[in-house]
């Protein structure tokens, strides 16, 4: 691919390596540090592009506060202004080579606990920080052919305890309280985590409140009995099944204490699982 299919000021753009929601990521070149990165672009073409704009800021400035192995780090913001307002703005990010865990192929059990418990590793040492991700889903989990993750886009991340005016996050891993606009804490991400396993065991997705249209187009927003994982596919152990179902409870309360409580709960599942096959 042509070098220059794109001049940003400061950086050599190799290529294109992805979008998102109206955004662009290229790797390329930082020539200050001369490293490579992932830059992540996006341009105002409509009004509602503000709100790129707004969540990319957010990802940055939440990253200055989160330093894990597991979650990707924001190096640099860069906002372009013309005639006063800002119309580009460029986040420069650390470069992981991986696909995203809906990309991947099918996982072991084994190796499943293992990813999943990375994943909870890191949504602990941000709940530490007091943020909670808001957004974990399978397109945000990558992996690498090693086997390492970085969780991406902390663009919807908050503090614990905030409360949003509107309703954000993925419809199929939603939490209820994200739905209803209620406090959002680190059990946000427990429900979100929760839903986004049962889609990795089962290949299906967790019913949420985001309103469905019923046959005779009126909303729908109440969550309606669903098989567990080990009702879907019986080989899946009774315990995973069960951790998976206590994530996805409706009312936070019931969920797990904690993102310890469940890598505590994995490792004792892990164990099982890897001495079984020794």
């Amino acid at each position: 691919m042509n070098n220059q299919i794109l001049d940003i000021d400061g950086f050599t753009i190799i290529k294109s390596i992805g979008t998102g929601a109206r955004t662009t990521i290229y790797l390329a070149r930082d020539e200050a540090t001369r490293q490579k990165v992932a830059l992540k672009r996006a341009i105002l073409e409509n009004p509602e592009d503000t709100r790129i704009f707004e969540q990319i800021e957010n990802e940055y400035k939440v990253s200055q506060n989160i330093d894990h192995p597991y979650i990707r780090k924001c190096h640099k913001i860069i906002k372009k202004r013309k005639l006063l307002k800002v119309n580009e703005v460029l986040l420069s990010m650390e470069m992981f080579e991986g696909r995203s865990l809906e990309e991947s192929n099918s996982f072991s059990l084994g190796d499943l606990l293992l990813i999943f418990r990375m994943i909870a590793t890191a949504l602990n040492g941000m709940h530490q920080r007091g943020y909670v991700h808001c957004d974990i889903k399978p397109n945000n989990i990558l992996i690498s052919d090693e086997g390492s993750i970085k969780i991406i886009d902390l663009g919807q991340s908050c503090k614990i305890g905030a409360i949003k005016t509107r309703i954000q996050g993925t419809p199929d891993y939603i939490a209820p309280e994200q739905v209803h606009k209620q406090h959002l804490s680190h059990r946000t991400d427990i429900f979100n985590f929760g839903a986004t396993m049962y889609w990795a065991l089962t290949g299906k997705n967790v019913p949420t409140l985001i309103p469905l249209k019923s046959e005779i187009g009126m909303p729908v927003n109440k969550i309606k009995q669903f098989r567990t994982p080990r009702q879907v596919y019986k080989q899946i152990p009774k315990k995973v099944s069960e951790i998976v179902m206590r994530c996805i409870e409706e009312k936070p309360a019931k969920r797990p204490e904690n993102m310890s409580e469940i890598i505590a709960t994995f490792d004792g599942l892990i164990r099982d699982i890897f001495h079984t096959r020794g």
